[in-house]
Order: C-alpha cells, then sequence, then structure tokens
C-alpha cells in the first residue's frame, strides 16, 4: 500500500466502502482501521475479496505480493479483479495480466498521475487499460479515488504506455522549471514571485502549484524519490529505443536527475531536489528558504 495507497484506501473508505488493506509493515496500515477498515494480516485475506487494488513501487515488488510464496493467490483463492494501480514497464504488466488470467482473474491496469496529497484533494488522474467489462465494474471505485475522472485507453497494455510517457514529461518539466527558476534568481526575483506568475499564467498547472511552497521554502519531504523518477525515465527511454524515436530532451533530463541523486539522502528526498542540483551548477552553494507562506493550490474537497 504505502503512502499512495493508504491515501486511495482513505478515500474509498471516506466514500463508504467496505474494504479491507494490507502493507508489508502493518503498522502503516493500522490507523486506516479507526476509519473503519478491516486490517489483513497476511496479503492472502484479500483473496476473497472482488476487487483487489495493488500499488508498490517495481514490477518485482509487484509479482511478490501476487504470486511469492506468501503472495496474494497463495491459498487457492481468487479475487474476481485485480486492478494494479504502480508505474510498471508494459512488458512486465503483460506477463502479470497473463499469469492472472490464466488462473481465470481479469486485469485492470490502472496507474495513477499525482502524490497523496493529490489524492486526499480530489486531484488524483487515473488511466485503465484491460477489458472494458472489468473497466466498467471497477469505474466507480477509480472515479472516487482519482477525483478527476478516469480515462479508459483501450485493451492490454495501453494505460503503462500513456503512464510512462506521462512520467517522463513530469521530468522534463521539473527540470526545466528548476532550470528558469535558478534563472529567475540569479536576475534578482524572488523564487516565489516568479512561481507565483508561473502559476498564473497558462503554463501553471496541478503540479507546479503544489511543487511551489517546496521550492520557495526548500522542503523537500519525500512524495516521489530520485531513483523512482530516474526509473520512469529509463522505461521511457527504452520505449523510444524499441519503437525508434529519438527523444533527446528525456536523455538529456535522465542524466542531469542521475547526478542530482548526489544531493542528499536518496530514500528522504523528493525529485525536486533537481533544484538544489541547478543552483549548484550555476555557483549558488547553498539555497536559502524564503520563509514565505505559500498555498499548495490543493484545496481539500469538503466530503
Amino acid at each position: 500500500m504505502g503512502r499512495m495507497g493508504y491515501a486511495m484506501a482513505e478515500r474509498l473508505l471516506k466514500a463508504g466502502n467496505t474494504i479491507a488493506v494490507w502493507n508489508r509493515t502493518q503498522s502503516k496500515a493500522e490507523p486506516l482501521v479507526a476509519q473503519g477498515a478491516q486490517l489483513a494480516k497476511q496479503v492472502s485475506e484479500l483473496a476473497t475479496c472482488d476487487i483487489v487494488f495493488v500499488m508498490l513501487s517495481t514490477s518485482n515488488d509487484v509479482k511478490q505480493v501476487l504470486f511469492g510464496e506468501a503472495g496474494l493467490l497463495s491459498t487457492g483463492d481468487k479475487p474476481k479483479c485485480v486492478v494494479e494501480c504502480s508505474t510498471i514497464s508494459a512488458e512486465a504488466s503483460a506477463e502479470i495480466r497473463q499469469q492472472l488470467n490464466d488462473l481465470g482473474i481479469d486485469y485492470l491496469a490502472s496507474p495513477v498521475s499525482g502524490n497523496a496529497k493529490c489524492v486526499k484533494a480530489g486531484k488524483l488522474g487515473v488511466v485503465a487499460s484491460g477489458p472494458e467489462a472489468s473497466f466498467e465494474k471497477a469505474r466507480p471505485y477509480l472515479e472516487t479515488i482519482g477525483g478527476l475522472g478516469v480515462t479508459y485507453v483501450g485493451d492490454g497494455e495501453l494505460s503503462r504506455i500513456v503512464k510512462i510517457c506521462h512520467n517522463v514529461f513530469l521530468g522534463i518539466v521539473t527540470q526545466s522549471l528548476a532550470e528558469l527558476t535558478i534563472l529567475a534568481q540569479q536576475s534578482g526575483v524572488p523564487r516565489h514571485a516568479f512561481l507565483d506568475f508561473i502559476n498564473k499564467s497558462v503554463m501553471g498547472s496541478i503540479f507546479s502549484k503544489y511543487k511551489t511552497p517546496g521550492w520557495v521554502n526548500l522542503d523537500y519531504s519525500v512524495t516521489f524519490t530520485p531513483e523512482l523518477m530516474r526509473k520512469d525515465m529509463d522505461l521511457g527511454l527504452q520505449m523510444g529505443r524499441n519503437l525508434d524515436v529519438p527523444m533527446p530532451t528525456a536523455s538529456v533530463v535522465r542524466d542531469q536527475m542521475q547526478q542530482s541523486m548526489g544531493q542528499g539522502n536518496r530514500e528522504t528526498m523528493d525529485f525536486s531536489i533537481l533544484l538544489d542540483y541547478m543552483a549548484k551548477c550555476s555557483g549558488i552553494d547553498k539555497l536559502e528558504p524564503e520563509n514565505v507562506e505559500v498555498s499548495y493550490g490543493l484545496e481539500i474537497e469538503s466530503k
């Protein structure tokens, strides 16, 4: 489950759904019990559910949780459908689909766009692919989780392609915005003023708004690690090589992401540490927080 899965489960609970939850570190899931969730001690306990949602970091994690010795399917019970929400390659997703289909289990690939704050604010993007009948059954729950609606793109692994392209774009936008924020600062413009203008312009976005407070006040609390961002850049670049699509900008940004990983603890910092790296590349020994109160632009829904 993790950071994202916790917030997704919380939205399902608040909408009145009956759910059971499991996390590899059980204590992280326990607070949901107070909100009405049933806590599974073993992931195999979820196999009696109609729909099982999976949100993990890598394809190896997904395979282990589903098919491992003590995994979801280890007792012989089977859910009707698995909805896999992680960002993994289309190839790995296809392998998982085949294994589940061979067991008579429907599979929906449904990666998401946004972080836990976006989930809580009802501004998570959701894309899905797989059997349309399975999608229609899962749609109400995906719409509850997302809040921005769900995009169905067809059968197979097409949603994986969409999500990987999305995350490559995310990396490129972050690198570009970091460069220009430092350029503006070196010219005498405070970061908060420059980013405020960007957010009010046609170039502003949900992403630029919720990253602004961190960049103004130098809060790199992790939402998505540099290693995960690099993983997704690599997945996109591999797709480009496979399809003979040149990706010069993405290639440069991937290397910038790699270099930025030397700026702190890879496990506890956010990929937006790119801002610090660009500052050092520009001769700034140390950025200083501006201590300006800035909105995240994510108004939490009242419902």
